[in-house]
């Protein structure tokens, strides 16, 4: 079992040279970090939202990285090596590491067409990081393929687009794993109390754990049923929309009744 934290990433970069380089990059490039930060002056600052800049994109990077370690390690294989995109393992894994962390860089224009936005901002980005990247790879890695898997991740995040691949479904749902009170202590603090913050708020801790009749299950400990929400209105539609959804079971805990379950949630 492990916590959504933005500690996990670490586990997975320590692994491969190939995601240290991306990430050592990705974490020290200016254009990255101010777009990740303008992110948060759109979304928390003006629009009262949820955290959406470098804290948020290091917990969907690391939680990405999880469920794909652990889909694969339930026989599903990467959509890129299967058409041929990338040659390697390592390869889809650095697909999956750049759109999580990218994903939300369209908000430091806009909110409305994030998704769009950020797929398009990312072509520069990636143009400039990716040779640095691929070198490493062991195979020869087509970068300009890379960059169109990466671009597909983003713009996948959005609920109302279906991801085409397995590396772009686990970044959607990794997206909306990020659930937990500290996500909307800051918007609360300036005063949003609308069902979003509070829904938030009584979420106390996201686990993932092998299931019961899935793969993957996803724990959700909250203080009160307000934490439903999240799961109804931000997860559930994003594994609808995503190509694992028959992979995932869902356990709501309700800590006020003794850590009590309720009703396990099959999308």
């Amino acid at each position: 079992m492990v916590h959504v934290s933005p500690y996990l990433i670490e586990r997975h970069i320590s692994r491969s040279s190939l995601l240290r380089r991306a990430w050592e990059l990705l974490t020290s490039d200016t254009e990255v970090q101010s777009l990740l930060r303008m992110a948060n002056v759109n979304a928390v600052e003006r629009l009262l939202y949820n955290d959406h800049g470098p804290v948020h994109a290091q917990i969907v990077a690391g939680t990405a990285l999880e469920l794909f370690d652990m889909l694969y390690n339930h026989g599903l294989r990467p959509s890129s090596i299967i058409h041929r995109t990338v040659p390697t393992l390592d390869c889809a894994r650095l697909i999956i590491l750049l759109g999580a962390y990218l994903h939300d860089i369209g908000n430091s224009v806009h909110r409305d067409n994030h998704e769009l936005i950020g797929a398009i901002l990312s072509t520069s980005i990636l143009d400039r990081l990716l040779p640095n990247i691929v070198s490493l790879c062991r195979e020869q890695c087509d970068q300009y393929k890379v960059r169109a898997e990466v671009q597909q991740a983003i713009y996948a995040t959005s609920m109302n687009v279906t991801a085409l691949t397995l590396e772009a479904s686990i970044v959607k749902v990794a997206d909306s794993l990020d659930m937990a009170e500290g996500r909307a202590r800051l918007p609360y603090s300036k005063g949003k109390t609308d069902i979003h913050a509070l829904s938030a708020l009584s979420i106390k801790r996201v686990e993932i754990t092998n299931g019961e009749s899935r793969p993957i299950q996803i724990r959700v400990q909250m203080e009160d049923k307000a934490g439903m929400f999240q799961i109804e209105k931000v997860l559930l539609p994003k594994i609808k929309t995503s190509i694992i959804q028959e992979y995932i079971e869902i356990v709501p805990i309700l800590l006020d009744n003794n850590s009590i379950s309720l009703s396990t949630i099959y999308p």
